[in-house]
């Protein structure tokens, strides 16, 4: 399979690179700024690093255009860029939105629009969201972050209607918390009363996402869209 993953040079992203490699498939993976790390990861997988702002609407167009002509086409779009940030709602700034939902809701846009355009034409594909469970419960200091993992299940619905017809499925995984860099710089008691309020009692490791994501990309999955898949241990049942 041709696979294109925006976010790939670590976390749940670097998993999903991991993961599709060992399996053969031909990779292209999108990073903004860790470029020592995704040159690392591009030579021990062999897939394609390309340094792309996906919040940047020409930015991530051109670099989907450059992934799919690289790849040959494309079979699979993985959205899995993202940041997140710990802030009082009356203290997010008019920036911190914007760059908020830019990035995590536009950035899956952009590309997914971008992309779709390939597989309507060869009448297959499948695009994979990563959201978040926060995006079903919300989460308290995360207004900005929990409002663009939100709006992803909306586009994942959406676009799995409208692009049905053309045999391409559209999907939302929603991790929970999940041992990646993003939360490592939890501390220890917030680390536990999350772990205490999953029901499996423990973090998840990005490797189990990205072994959802490689099944959704499967002909196995092919009659799964519009679902939005929780992998949280539990967290947001």
């Amino acid at each position: 399979m041709k696979v294109l993953i925006t976010g790939g040079s670590r976390g749940i992203g670097e998993a999903c690179v991991r993961a599709f490699c060992k399996r053969g498939d031909s990779v292209v993976f999108f990073y903004r700024t860790s470029h020592e790390r995704a040159q690392a990861l591009a030579e021990q997988t062999g897939a394609v690093a390309i340094c792309a702002d996906v919040s940047n609407a020409e930015q991530a167009t051109e670099a989907t255009q450059k992934a799919i002509q690289m790849l040959g086409g494309i079979d699979v779009l993985v959205n899995n860029a993202g940041i997140a940030q710990i802030k009082l709602f009356g203290d997010i700034t008019n920036e911190d939105w914007r760059k908020m939902i830019d990035t995590n809701l536009s950035g899956a846009f952009y590309t997914s629009r971008e992309a779709s355009r390939a597989m309507v034409a060869q009448h297959s594909g499948r695009i994979i969201n990563i959201g978040s469970m926060w995006g079903k419960t919300g989460a308290s200091c995360e207004v900005h972050y929990s409002a663009s993992k939100a709006g992803l299940r909306g586009l994942t619905m959406a676009l799995a209607k409208e692009l049905g017809p053309s045999n391409i499925t559209v999907n939302c995984i929603e991790p929970g918390v999940i041992e990646t860099e993003m939360n490592a710089a939890l501390d220890e008691s917030t680390r536990q009363g999350l772990c205490d309020s999953t029901p499996l009692c423990r973090i998840g490791k990005a490797e189990e996402v990205a072994s959802v994501v490689t099944f959704l990309a499967s002909e196995e999955a092919s009659f799964i869209t519009g679902q939005i898949i929780g992998v949280d241990g539990g967290f947001a049942i």
